[in-house]
This record gives C-alpha cells, structure tokens and sequence, in this order.
C-alpha cells in the first residue's frame, strides 16, 4: 500500500471579535481636526442614551393608580406624557448625533450635504451635528424643504371648531352666528 501524503488544507485564521463586531469605539482613526468635535458629540450621545433611559424608567414608573385621588391621577398621566414626549424629542437629536458621528467617520463631517462646501468652524461649534451651512440651510428654510416644529400665529384656530376641520376660521364663525 501506498502511504497518502498528508497535506493539510492552508487554514483560514480564526476571526477575532473586532472582525465580527467591528473595531471598539474610539479606535478608528479620527482626523485630529475632527476629534473635539467628536468627543463632543460622543459625549452628547452617552448623555442622551442615559436621558433617555431615566425618562424611559420615570414613564413606567408613573403608571396611574386608580385608588388615589382623580387629580393625582391626572397629575401622573401628564407627567408620563411629558416624559415620553421628551423621550421622542431626545430620540430625533439622538439620531442627528449619530449621523454626524457616521460623518466623522467616513469623512465626509464638515461638508455641506446640499452645497458641498465646508461648513463654518463657528457653526460647527454650536451645532456640532448639523449638515448644511448656515446659507444652505436658510435657502431649504426658504424653500420649505426644511420645516421646524413652530406654533401658529396666536388666534389662527377658531374657538369651537373640531380638530382637523378643513372649514376656514370665518366660515365657522358665520355659521355659528347663522345658527348654523
């Protein structure tokens, strides 16, 4: 009988976890002009997620308990309400600050999205996570492809018309008057 060569395969190495995972966070390469502002905008992060994880923990706790008094109750449902508003408020910065974060890291933080120009050192400053220069985000302002969470002007709806009413503010009040 012949003896078999033994030939053993080449072996893969095994993969480490920063394979699998990824590498820990802080270990990849920040360009040393980024890094304050992503320590910053790391920080805002881990301040956020600890935000949101008390607020999450004052909502549940606040569940209603009917044996009390009517007024505490109503007391406790707002407070949670107030609480999970703030929740989801906290969730859209949270998102922002991470985009940003993804920004750094590809290289691509500093630039204007709509422009393509760098954004001005004071704005990054005070918005570390924004996206658009300060003249680019005015023209989307302008043009109504950006639009703020604003309150209307004071006395825009009309006392006693339902929610969601597409009927103007003076036809209610002259149907009202009407008897209507």
């Amino acid at each position: 009988m012949r003896k078999r060569k033994e030939t053993r395969a080449q072996r893969k190495p095994k993969a480490t976890t920063a394979d699998v995972v990824g590498p820990p966070p802080g270990s990849e390469h920040i360009r040393p002009k980024w890094q304050p502002h992503y320590r910053r905008l790391m920080a805002l992060r881990d301040y956020l997620l600890r935000r949101q994880g008390d607020l999450t923990k004052d909502a549940l706790e606040e569940q209603p308990s009917y044996s009390t008094h009517m007024a505490d109750a109503g007391t406790d449902n707002y407070d949670r309400d107030f609480a999970l508003g703030m929740l989801s408020s906290e969730q859209d910065a949270r998102y922002e600050i991470e985009q940003a974060i993804d920004r750094i890291r590809n290289g691509a933080y500093g630039k204007c999205e709509l422009t393509g120009k760098p954004i001005e050192p004071e704005r990054l400053e005070a918005i570390p996570w924004t996206r658009f220069s300060a003249r680019a985000e005015k023209q989307l302002e302008q043009e109504g492809a950006l639009k703020r969470a604003s309150l209307g002007p004071r006395d825009t709806v009309a006392k006693g018309q339902p929610a969601g009413s597409e009927e103007p503010a003076e036809s209610a009040e002259s149907a009202a008057e009407n008897g209507e």
